[in-house]
């Protein structure tokens, strides 16, 4: 039986923002499942078609801690993976070895990705949580020139 994917519940949920008891409340021995149901093979399953709990952090938000947030430029990303390797959230969305956006209901905004990032100019770069971000990508640096010594 197939139960509603991770990706019908998204970010509809803000985590910390319910009445729940604290981690040192919970009950000894109680088990705080990560799916709605037993799912077999889930390490095989894209995230996206697990289908996690209401209290699992894969469908909830924390996108309101943020107050900086990376913007993507696909122009000048040379897919090297980096960023994905080095997010400690996980909200860098990659497939096939290949960059495809950030997830910003995961995204506290740390900058890990943009330090990493080798790229001249870099293709992610951090900017105001409320800068839409055609107006980012119009601001986006030109590439530097090196100068011979």
């Amino acid at each position: 039986m197939k139960g509603v994917l991770a990706t019908d519940k998204r970010g509809v949920r803000e985590l910390g923002a319910e009445d729940l008891v604290g981690w040192d409340e919970v009950t000894q021995g109680v088990v705080l499942n990560s799916f709605d149901h037993e799912v077999e093979n889930a390490a095989f399953t894209r995230p996206e078609e697990r289908p996690y709990s209401d209290f699992n952090s894969y469908t909830a938000t924390v996108a309101s801690w943020r107050v900086i947030k990376p913007v993507y430029n696909r122009d000048i990303c040379i897919d090297c993976q980096n960023c994905w390797v080095w997010c400690p959230d996980t909200s860098i969305i990659s497939r096939d070895k290949q960059m495809l956006g950030i997830d910003y209901d995961h995204c506290k905004g740390c900058g890990v990705c943009v330090e990493v990032c080798p790229t001249n100019p870099k293709s992610l770069l951090m900017f105001a949580e409320a800068e839409e971000p055609e107006a980012a990508l119009a601001q986006w640096p030109e590439k530097k020139k090196k100068e011979k010594k």
